[in-house]
């Protein structure tokens, strides 16, 4: 009798074991396949289907090739040694180590996108912040709401923002030059906030920390001189998928001869590609059937400064509810100019701080967050992002319709 009920108790012990670890499929794949069926069913015509497909294979490229290049990079130790670095400049002093690391997730955010900075950058600081005994919530804090309030800068630093800039049709510079002013507010605002929030944890000292062992010196300098070649190569006009898909080819050569075994499937961004195609061909598919109309409604029109500030809302509404790719998407028909596509940017790309599903960059850092065993209460988030949103987005809009000359 046990040994039967043992027999049928470990099956289904497996499966659930099986459900936990393959969770976080079930949204990208359902997804997936409901993009599919939309095109297999007419609801997504299929011209829209190969309009949508020329778009977007590109973005989705460049997003896989720099996956790759981070991955790489961060395997080879790069950001270990910046981490290192932080924690000697910064002295003994709390203060400025936190401001180190705002510098470093806002270059990560900046040049490499947010989901670097909440993959990669988050870990290595909060780590840092552990081992020099400071509290890790200030750290973990700035590098998650950097990694979505920094994101308006360049075209790379945003899904939302490649998106924009293939509907624009602009340059990198001439991107950030629509963009630039509701970026830096981006930056200084939230930090501030922080530095409010958090000024008696970084009031203190930190004692001498210890330094990571390179275990392969020519490999960590390899893509160094790759990532910093790479870097200027996404600003210059070049259609971004080309150099980032040359960098991660030329990385992959490297590993192969000399790491082979750090080369793996996982390193493959499999949930945010499926995720993202598949949210593409749903909402194609919304467009198709009258989502624009219903949304024009809604969404008003103007470059004014109340209209610009009820788009962003709108954005960020819709990104808290939902998503900030499904927002974006769903809203990038109405935005009708670039300086009312730059604010609906500002709501989507700044707005994402109240939900922990508004955007991928924050299931990420609560990943990264929960491998470290660094507890986070949503409550506490949400309120905290609330009162962000709620100074930012006003100061943001303000901005960009100050400096887009449409006052």
């Amino acid at each position: 009798m046990r040994g039967g009920i043992a027999l049928r108790g470990e099956p289904a012990m497996r499966a659930r074991r099986w459900l936990r670890q393959h969770r976080s499929y079930f949204l990208p794949i359902g997804l997936l396949v409901a993009g599919i069926s939309c095109l297999v069913f007419g609801f997504l015509p299929f011209p829209a289907f190969e309009e949508l497909t020329r778009r977007t294979v590109p973005i989705l490229a460049f997003v896989l090739a720099m996956t790759l290049v981070t991955e790489l990079v961060a395997d080879a130790g790069l950001f270990q040694v910046l981490t290192d670095k932080i924690a000697v400049l910064g002295k003994g002093r709390v203060w400025v180590l936190w401001l180190l690391v705002i510098g470093l997730a806002t270059v990560s955010t900046v040049f490499l996108s947010l989901d670097t900075t909440a993959v990669l950058v988050t870990p290595m600081v909060v780590l840092l912040a552990v081992h020099a005994r400071i509290p890790p919530l200030p750290f973990a804090l700035t590098t998650a709401w950097l990694a979505n309030t920094a994101s308006m800068l360049l075209p790379v630093s945003n899904l939302t923002n490649l998106l924009a800039q293939s509907r624009l049709g602009l340059s990198p510079l001439s991107f950030a030059g629509l963009v630039w002013a509701p970026a830096i507010a981006g930056i200084v605002l939230p930090v501030t906030l922080l530095g409010l929030a958090f000024r008696k944890q970084l009031g203190g000292r930190y004692g001498r920390q210890p330094s990571h062992v390179v275990r392969d010196r020519p490999l960590l300098l390899a893509c160094a001189v790759t990532l910093m070649v790479l870097l200027p190569a996404l600003v210059s006009g070049v259609p971004v998928q080309f150099p980032a898909m040359a960098a991660a080819l030329i990385l992959l050569g490297i590993f192969v001869r000399r790491r082979p075994s750090s080369l793996r499937w996982s390193m493959v961004p499999w949930r945010p590609l499926m995720l993202t195609i598949g949210l593409f061909m749903v909402v194609e598919s919304l467009h198709a059937i009258g989502l624009t109309s219903l949304l024009a409604g809604v969404s008003g029109s103007g470059d004014g400064f109340p209209s610009l500030l009820r788009l962003a809302g709108i954005g960020a509404a819709a990104a808290n509810g939902a998503n900030n790719l499904p927002a974006y998407l769903a809203l990038e028909p109405v935005a009708g100019s670039p300086v009312r596509l730059a604010a609906l940017l500002i709501g989507v790309n700044m707005g994402p701080l109240i939900s922990p599903w508004a955007s991928l960059a924050t299931l990420l850092w609560h990943e990264r967050l929960q491998a470290l065993n660094v507890q986070v209460r949503w409550g506490g988030f949400a309120v905290a992002g609330f009162i962000a949103v709620v100074l930012l987005l006003p100061l943001s809009v303000f901005v960009l319709w100050l400096s887009s000359g449409t006052v």
